[in-house]
């Protein structure tokens, strides 16, 4: 104790720094946390959270049961999936390319415009994406050259994942670059010139230098990553939905706000949130627990 308070008092000016984004942390995430008990009661406005009726496990029996279960937790899963295998390699590609840039000036402005989808906003994106792929937008004028019919992008269910994984790559993976690009700063330059001096090219001085380098990054992000699978932002996916591609388009996020905000149905909806939360975090345990031992004990914790 003795301890904890002198390193509290040496090292008070860093808490001070930490306070705020603690106290918002525990405003906006944790005392939230009670409203959960409500996937286990028959939630009712007159009585209250405390005072409504507990039914058990009743709404998760129900959600489990229910005939579009599989569909929408396959649809969730294969999107999450999809976005984390051809989504995670590349930022780790684009900083890998970034690192062999020698001109700044070249490489500031290139980043620059790896970095900008990121600011815009997702309404913004989605707008973009129907243009582009709409009927009669550039993407379809150009297939009109070769084959003479255009394709429905948004309509058609099995062009929904390609589309949503794809701007979502254009959109994110600059910014996601930052961190690799951190990393690989602080490789050694004569790392580089020693191997080259031995006889080894590019591809191998990446292999043997830059990979090795930011191997720990990569297993944060990944486990980070997979963590948090099932947790597909709503505001795209929603967005993006039409009446005919909902058979792909339809996942766990946009079902909770269609029963719990448009039908009113909060008990139903709650447990079909803590579900989602609970494959998280046990998805987010496993994948730490295979990476820290293919990793030589390096994992989030």
């Amino acid at each position: 104790m003795n301890r904890a308070m002198s390193s509290i008092k040496q090292n008070h000016f860093l808490y001070w720094l930490m306070a705020p984004a603690f106290i918002l942390t525990v405003i906006f995430k944790y005392i939230p946390m009670y409203g959960v008990i409500i996937a286990f009661k028959d939630f009712s406005y007159s009585k209250g959270i405390w005072g409504s009726d507990w039914v058990g496990f009743k709404y998760f029996e129900k959600f489990l049961n229910a005939p579009n279960f599989e569909a929408i937790f396959m649809n969730t899963l294969k999107l999450s999936l999809y976005g984390l295998a051809f989504g995670f390699p590349v930022p780790i590609i684009l900083a890998l390319m970034l690192n062999q840039l020698r001109r700044q000036g070249v490489k500031k402005n290139v980043q620059l415009m790896l970095y900008a989808p990121n600011f815009i906003s997702v309404v913004v994106i989605v707008g973009m994406v129907f243009i582009f792929l709409s009927p009669t937008g550039p993407i379809n004028k150009l297939i009109l050259l070769f084959t003479g019919h255009p394709v429905n992008f948004m309509s058609d269910p099995g062009y929904f994942r390609t589309v949503y994984i794809v701007s979502g790559i254009w959109q994110a993976a600059g910014w996601s670059s930052i961190i690799y690009v951190a990393a690989l700063a602080g490789v050694d330059p004569e790392l580089h010139n020693a191997a080259t001096i031995d006889g080894a090219n590019l591809l191998q001085r990446i292999r043997s230098i830059d990979l090795p380098t930011i191997k720990p990054v990569m297993a944060i992000v990944f486990i980070l990553s997979a963590g948090g699978i099932m947790a597909i932002g709503f505001e795209k996916a929603f967005l993006m939905q039409t009446a005919l591609n909902l058979p792909t388009s339809e996942i766990l996020p946009t079902y909770v706000y269609k029963v719990g905000l448009k039908s009113g149905d909060y008990s139903y909806s709650a447990a079909i949130g803590l579900f989602n939360s609970i494959i998280n975090v046990i998805l987010l345990i496993l994948v730490n627990f295979v990476v820290k031992k293919l990793n030589e004990g390096e994992g989030l914790y």
